[in-house]
Formats: C-alpha cells, sequence, structure tokens
C-alpha cells in the first residue's frame, strides 16, 4: 500500500490505544510514560522490565493492562525458593501406560506477569532464556512452542533492596524496555488518596480490545516508514555506547560495555511504534529520542570510575543524545 492509504489504515487502526490509555486511568494515577511504554511493548510483542521501589503500582499496572485485553494472562510471583520447572513445565510418569508425558508450565500464556523477577536465583532465569528470545520452551526432548502473542512484563525492585539477584546481562536484553518507575507528583498523590484510600479500591479494568485487533495493528507497526536519515541516527547513537570517544572523549571511560545489536533493532521497532500509537506513517528522529533511555539503559555496563562518580547509565545516555547530531 502508499503512503497515503498505509495513513489512513493507521487513523482507523489506532483507535484502541485511547480506549486501552481511559480504562488504565480508571486504576491508575499519572503514569503517562509507564502506560504508554506498555503499549509500545504490545505492539512490538516485546517483554518490558518495570524497575521501582516497592509500591509504586508496577504490578497494578501490569494486571490492569492484561484486564483490558480478552486475552490469556498468568502470574508468577518469583520467589528464592522458585525451580525452573515451576514455571516451564516437567515430565509426569504414568505407572498404568509405563510412559512420561509434558505437564506444561504457568509460562503457555499470552501475558506473563513476572512479579519481582529479580528475587529468584540464576537457575529459573536461564530457564526463561529461551522462552523471552525463541518463544519456544523444551522440556525433556521436546520443543513446545509458546501462544502468539508472548510477553513477559516483569517487575523488580532496585538491586540494593535486601533480598535481590543481579539479573544475567544475557536476559536484560531480551528485555525491549527497562522502565524505570517513580515516585508520583503531589497532586497525583492526592488523587491517589482520594481514589484509594477505601477499603474498596479500584483494581479491576474490562477488556476494551481483543488479540486479533492488537495483532492487525502489529502487521501496520512493521508498515511504517524510517528515513534512511533516522536509520543512520539509530546506528550512530548505539555506536555511541560502544565507541563513545568518537563523541565524547569525556565518556571514554565510562561505559565498560555497550549497547547490543538488539538494540538497535529494538529502537527501531520501538519508535515505529510510537508513530503508529500517534496516528502517524512515519517515525520521527524525536520518537528515537524519546525512547533512547528506556531502550539503552539496561543495555549499557557502566565503568567501576563511572560508578564511583555516581554517574548513571541515564546520565551516559543523555550526554550520549547531546552529542549526535539530530537529522
Amino acid at each position: 500500500m502508499n503512503n497515503e492509504e498505509l495513513s489512513d489504515h493507521i487513523t482507523s487502526a489506532c483507535q484502541w490505544v485511547p480506549a486501552v490509555k481511559h480504562e488504565l486511568s480508571k486504576v491508575l494515577v499519572g503514569q503517562t510514560d509507564l502506560v504508554d511504554r506498555l503499549i509500545v511493548g504490545l505492539l512490538c510483542k516485546g517483554h518490558i522490565l518495570l524497575e521501582g521501589v516497592p509500591g509504586l503500582a508496577k504490578t497494578l499496572a501490569i494486571k490492569a493492562l492484561s484486564g483490558c485485553i480478552d486475552t490469556d494472562f498468568a502470574r508468577l510471583q518469583f520467589t528464592p525458593d522458585l525451580l525452573p520447572s515451576d514455571l516451564l513445565g516437567t515430565m509426569i510418569y504414568n505407572p498404568q501406560e509405563a510412559t512420561f508425558s509434558a505437564k506444561l508450565g504457568p509460562i503457555f500464556s499470552n501475558l506473563i506477569l513476572a512479579d519481582e523477577i529479580n528475587r529468584a536465583p540464576a537457575k529459573v532465569q536461564s530457564a526463561l532464556l529461551e522462552a523471552m528470545q525463541e518463544r519456544q520452551v523444551t522440556i525433556g526432548d521436546t520443543t513446545y512452542p509458546l501462544p502468539d502473542p508472548f510477553l513477559v512484563l516483569a517487575t523488580q525492585n532496585p538491586i540494593d533492596q535486601e533480598g535481590t539477584y543481579q539479573l544475567p546481562e544475557a536476559q536484560l536484553d531480551r528485555f525491549l524496555l527497562k522502565v524505570t518507575v517513580n515516585y508520583p507528583s503531589r497532586d497525583e498523590e492526592l488523587l491517589i488518596l482520594d481514589r484509594m484510600a477505601t477499603s474498596e479500591p479500584i483494581y479491576q479494568t474490562s477488556p476494551v480490545v481483543d488479540i486479533p485487533t492488537v495483532s492487525a495493528s502489529v502487521q501496520l507497526v512493521n508498515n511504517i516508514y524510517i528515513d534512511e536519515a533516522v536509520r543512520k541516527y539509530i546506528v550512530e547513537l548505539v555506536h555511541a555506547t560502544r565507541f563513545p570517544d568518537n563523541v565524547d572523549s569525556n565518556l571514554k571511560n565510562l561505559i565498560r560495555v555497550g549497547a547490543s545489536p538488539r538494540a538497535t533493532i529494538n529502537l527501531a521497532l520501538a519508535s515505529r511504534a510510537k508513530a503508529f500509537m500517534h496516528g502517524r506513517s512515519f517515525v520521527t528522529p524525536q520518537d528515537i529520542k524519546d525512547l533512547a533511555h528506556d531502550i539503552l539503559r539496561h543495555r549499557i555496563l557502566p565503568s567501576y570510575e563511572a560508578e564511583a562518580e555516581d554517574i548513571t547509565t541515564d546520565i551516559i545516555i543523555d550526554r550520549i543524545l547531546a552529542r549526535v547530531p539530530v537529522p
């Protein structure tokens, strides 16, 4: 289809986005960036990691999103004694027939809430690697495909909180976005007080969109145009995390490991999703800048020097965005 037809299709197809936002606003106060990122993940079929201190509605946001969509949903509470079989499933022996059969675990759902994902040990995290990247699970000698779509929406507390484990870099890289959830403003907190300080607060949302509608939107997202100059801008941003001295000599000793090619792919895909949400058939450089922190912050490993000087990955990304020329 030509650009005009694509634009008309997008304008018509994106009508469910404000409906989802409205439904979520019945439960969530503020957190507009968080809501936008959740919808971006839905449109990209990408996993999302939410990080913040306890009590900022991370789990509530994901449960509310699942309530807006007519689909399968499973909540997995990650604990230190969790086993891989508790997630993936296991082989069950049938003594009457002297055979083994697979009992599939709760991970075989469209939306997975991995609550407090960094409170489970490394062996459980490793069990998720195949599922998150290849959308399949191997139990015994058989590989089982996961349902389509399959999204892991995970929450975690900051690593300095008690009882947390550092997620492996290989797993972090599989998350499309890492979203930092911050405290509400004074006005938002007053509204939270009015709405939630009751014995029966509203925690439920109603379905306003189904999977076929979202899947049709995903196909349109894949067709959104990215200009050659914008594509080069994406690549320059990612390369600046690997060779920071090319853009700013002061960054040379602040980055230990730069972003992987997944960052390039995901930055392009997420920017297309953002354009779709705004009813556009093309990506702008501002789309890239808006999403850069969420795409890159978990893919850059700061150096020990940066950590000693309290220079976070967000500060490093700010400096890169300021230095790389915008098309």
